[in-house]
């Protein structure tokens, strides 16, 4: 499948896409974490848009599990988890069966204080986790602004090279980043060779659909996700405004805020390991400098003493 026609950064038109594919916005919130709306008013927007979707709400599953129950709809059974590191990771199951068994056995016991927490489980176990059961990991907006996306600076180079060969998939486009950003997470997903995902990432009704995953398959859970770990989706979508973005994140404070001294703890840490490395790369940079600088300077006194020496012999 040629790369460039796999993400698309363009408006959908979800009446003929759904017309000849199956389509679903793969990544999207309710009120049981940090969204504003109900799951019936997620899955009434769903069919009206004629779409599949799947509920990844943050470390909880109640929002994914009331909307397997809506008739006449194609939903994704998934969530949204937030490793101890802060980094976030989706996970996707064939079945409801499989994410709560996962949730009860494998999460839950690591839950922090509260919905929007980091667990206690680094990035690697919540991926060697997910893979006891049959489930599709992605990494959502791999390139952000903090240390939600897992390419930030907390990961060394040899750790992140072997998380991102842990993962089948990276979420290619995320309407609440920055096109710049999803750029890069696009790119990264074709240089890794990796299924590629979209989602809205919606927190309102009016987000739904602005990303949305599509294929060419039979409009089944098993389908779709089996479409997507063979490398057989592609994804469309653009960016919401930035005034849309303000109050996105305006109904995401407001529901971290009990998650506050977990927040200011993990931007300390993030904001300190950012100097000590920025400064780290400053220092090496200026040895580099100077060495070059002396490298160049020796040379020159080295062939100006043997152009002496030949000279005198």
């Amino acid at each position: 499948m040629d790369n460039f026609s796999r993400v698309q950064f363009e408006q959908p038109d979800l009446n003929e896409l759904s017309s000849n594919f199956t389509v679903v916005d793969l990544h999207f919130h309710t009120n049981h974490s940090d969204g504003l709306n109900s799951v019936k008013a997620v899955a009434e927007r769903a069919r009206e848009l004629g779409i599949g979707v799947a509920i990844t709400d943050h470390n909880e599953i109640q929002g994914a599990v009331e909307i397997a129950g809506e008739k006449n709809l194609l939903t994704i059974p998934g969530i949204e988890i937030t490793s101890t590191e802060g980094t976030h990771l989706l996970v996707y199951f064939y079945s409801i069966a499989g994410l709560k068994k996962f949730y009860k056995n494998d999460l839950k016991p690591y839950m922090g204080h509260d919905v929007m927490s980091s667990t206690d489980l680094t990035m690697e176990e919540i991926i060697l986790r997910a893979r006891k059961y049959n489930s599709v990991v992605i990494f959502p907006h791999p390139y952000c602004a903090m240390y939600t996306g897992v390419c930030n600076y907390q990961f060394s180079t040899k750790r992140l090279d072997t998380l991102l060969q842990m993962c089948d998939g990276i979420e290619a486009i995320n309407s609440e980043n920055l096109k710049k950003w999803n750029l890069k997470s696009a790119l990264l997903g074709f240089n890794l060779n990796k299924a590629l995902t979209g989602g809205s990432d919606g927190h309102t009704l009016y987000h739904m659909g602005r990303v949305v995953t599509y294929s060419d398959c039979i409009p089944t859970r098993k389908a779709f996700l089996d479409a997507i770990k063979e490398k057989q989706t592609k994804v469309i979508g653009k960016e919401i405004s930035l005034l849309r973005k303000v109050t996105s994140n305006g109904l995401k404070l407001k529901t971290s805020f009990r998650n506050c001294p977990d927040l200011v703890e993990k931007n300390i840490k993030y904001g300190c390991k950012v100097i000590n490395l920025k400064s780290r790369l400053l220092r090496d940079n200026v040895i580099r400098h100077f060495n070059g600088k002396n490298y160049v300077e020796e040379t020159a006194i080295y062939h100006s003493m043997m152009t002496s020496y030949h000279i005198k012999n």
